[in-house]
């Protein structure tokens, strides 16, 4: 689309964004056979049951961090949860780093097309950033970036939207879904523009229905038409705790909530 630049950065380029202490010399010296080397490695490289790694390891960073919790958690709904998960507990500069690659790489595995990168506030915003530098960073997409203010700014730049101007196709980046009243927020931010909205990416589908038969998720695909990317679903929680010494005792008790009021995505 005219106005919407979309680089994709060689490796030297890509190079000069991080040279961390631990990269060996030998990395730096011969960038581009090492970035390939690394980036077929990240595209294909899974556990032994055939998870892609990168989830498995969003999973242990949550667990470590207390993102995700497992007890009785009363949610908005009224229900009572075997598992609760808070997105805002990824709250250090580790973590963030962390996370935004976390999205990077589902958003990539997932092939859909994009042009930009959209942060409905509050939560989307650091996301959003998170997410386009890492995709700079560790794939070589450089994509611009923007969110939305909640009030309209009246002096300065004015608007309600910051960053890059919105156009060509928008993928809207957030924590999770639950009434979605963010996610739609920009849906009509971004239509109202004239762009494109190409998806959504989220950090966990519960794959849980809500009033009706189906799922958040799916009510989003349904009611919007556009795919939606997690970096995990309740199925590959359940997987990992099924292997887990420490944590297989919840399993249960998820597996339980999920025969209750669990869909499949």
């Amino acid at each position: 689309m005219a106005g919407t630049v979309t680089r994709t950065l060689d490796p030297v380029q890509r190079m000069s964004y991080s040279r961390a202490p631990s990269v060996p010399p030998a990395i730096i010296q011969k960038p581009c056979v090492a970035y390939l080397q690394i980036y077929l490695r990240d595209r294909t490289q899974t556990d032994t049951n055939g998870m892609r790694a990168y989830k498995k390891e969003f999973i242990d960073l949550a667990l470590e961090l207390g993102v995700l919790r497992f007890g009785e958690f009363k949610l908005k709904s009224g229900r009572a949860s075997p598992y609760f998960f808070d997105a805002g507990l990824f709250s250090t500069g580790y973590a963030a780093a962390r996370l935004g690659r976390f999205y990077a790489t589902a958003i990539v595995e997932s092939d859909v097309a994009f042009d930009m990168i959209f942060g409905p506030a509050y939560k989307g915003i650091p996301l959003a950033a998170l997410t386009a530098a890492s995709l700079a960073e560790q794939h070589g997409k450089d994509v611009p970036y923007a969110f939305n203010r909640k009030e309209a700014k009246a002096h300065g730049e004015g608007g309600s939207v910051v960053g890059a101007p919105i156009e060509g196709r928008v993928l809207i980046v957030d924590d999770v879904i639950t009434a979605g009243t963010a996610v739609r927020d920009a849906y009509q931010i971004i239509a109202a523009t004239g762009a494109d909205v190409a998806g959504l990416a989220i950090s966990l589908d519960r794959q849980e229905r809500g009033k009706g038969p189906l799922s958040a998720v799916q009510e989003f695909k349904q009611s919007l038409g556009i795919p939606v990317i997690s970096i995990i679903q309740l199925a590959d929680l359940i997987d990992i705790l099924d292997e887990s010494d420490s944590y297989g005792d919840y399993i249960e008790a998820i597996l339980s909530y999920r025969r209750k009021f669990g869909v499949i995505s």
